[in-house]
């Protein structure tokens, strides 16, 4: 097996570029993309042909996307012994914009987490997850076309920036040590020890870019999601510099919910508020059409980015992307169910959504309309995958391959 891999961008394709913050999109842009481990291809190749076609019929051929191949998980393991090759990551670095399918967590020693790696290597430090209702699709609630909202969450920092020590560790022990010998405070010494980092600098431009996200798509709430009744110092202060920073860099753009109870108009601003996590759990349920924008911890979001998901049919429907101030990662928010890889039976919509921001993202709106407007009109049509297709009276079970003819056809 060889150590290094030797990556030929396409000959037909030209870079994205950026000029300051905003990206320079040429007619031909190079999108790396991973296929992804288990059900991956499968996804992929359905996706990549509503893409492509999405593209061509907005633009009538005078736009196209060069796809650009990376290697990363099982297939870059088997090919040159490595689970995320440096190429790999060098290469989204160039190119700034790229998508995935979902990515196998390695067992054992190295890497925790691809996607975390990823993450964090590339910094980008916000997971943007859309989760809206599409009419037809079977929902476990009674009125799941309430559910629109869109969580940015904080993607380098509190639990996942994995610093833990494993119990009756050496290292365990000395940080339990030194917690009772210099600060007091008594810890069962057959502990598990982690530490939950939340930063001014990481929390304050997670929220400035929630904030602009929601000036830039008139969204009229952003809600901050915390447990700063309990966690103080930590979660209290996201809330604290999240109100900072839209007070101080937003000023025009936002009105505080402690503004608004003393008499301040929204006027088409935006409302700014916070939550308690346990609370909006709740919420989501309870009061689904009050809540827009979310900017949260990554715990946080982690769950509710998935509880929200689950209201409007589950993480199959769900597109995500991870976003750094250069680069855009867009991606599956699902798992790679390897039971049903190479069957050509799993529902692609997440990684076709997921193309649907990230052609947001790019500024070709016109391709992002033609495919959320096809797929919403396949649904209603019910023709669907096999899992939605289950919960369905009267559908047509479409395989992978299928779906994705339907969707083209309905463009």
């Amino acid at each position: 097996m060889s150590s290094s891999l030797d990556l030929t961008p396409p000959s037909d394709g030209a870079a994205i570029t950026l000029d300051g913050d905003r990206l320079i999109v040429p007619d031909n842009p190079i999108v790396p993309f991973i296929e992804g481990d288990g059900t991956g291809p499968d996804i992929w190749q359905a996706s990549v042909r509503v893409f492509d076609a999405s593209v061509s019929k907005a633009f009538d051929g005078v736009r196209h996307i060069a796809w650009f191949e990376l290697l990363a998980g099982e297939k870059a393991k088997g090919l040159v012994n490595e689970w995320l090759p440096k190429e790999t990551i060098e290469a989204v670095k160039t190119y700034k914009v790229a998508i995935k399918g979902p990515l196998t967590t390695p067992v054992g020693g190295g890497i925790r987490s691809l996607n975390v790696t990823l993450r964090q290597v590339l910094d980008l430090y916000a997971c943007v997850r859309p989760v809206r209702y599409f009419e037809g699709t079977p929902a476990p609630v009674r009125h799941p076309e309430r559910m629109n909202v869109v969580i940015v969450r904080e993607n380098t920092e509190d639990v996942y920036a994995g610093i833990e020590w494993e119990s009756g560790s050496d290292e365990a022990l000395k940080v339990i040590e030194f917690l009772e010998r210099d600060m007091g405070r008594k810890i069962r010494p057959d502990s598990g020890i982690g530490i939950k980092p939340i930063s001014a600098t990481g929390s304050k431009r997670l929220v400035r870019m929630a904030i602009r996200y929601a000036v830039a798509n008139r969204r009229g709430t952003l809600t901050l999601v915390h447990k700063g009744n309990i966690m103080k110092f930590t979660e209290g202060a996201f809330r604290d510099w999240g109100y900072e920073v839209a007070t101080e860099e937003f000023r025009d753009s936002v009105v505080t919910e402690e503004e608004y109870w003393n008499g301040a108009k929204c006027d088409g601003k935006i409302l700014v508020n916070d939550r308690i996590a346990d609370s909006v759990f709740q919420q989501v349920l309870t009061r689904t059409a009050d809540y827009d924008v979310f900017a949260t911890p990554n715990l946080n979001g982690d769950y509710l980015s998935d509880a929200c998901a689950a209201q409007v049919g589950g993480l199959g429907m769900a597109p995500g992307a991870n976003i750094g101030d250069e680069i855009g990662f867009f991606e599956a928010t699902h798992g790679t169910a390897p039971k049903y890889a190479g069957k050509d039976v799993i529902n692609p919509s997440s990684v076709i959504l997921s193309g649907a921001m990230m052609f947001r993202h790019l500024g070709w709106q016109e391709a992002a309309d033609r495919i959320e407007t096809a797929l919403a009109r396949t649904i209603q049509q019910k023709k669907v995958t096999y899992d939605l297709a289950r919960q369905m009276d009267g559908a047509t079970k479409l395989r992978t391959s299928e779906f994705a003819d339907a969707i083209i056809s309905n463009m």
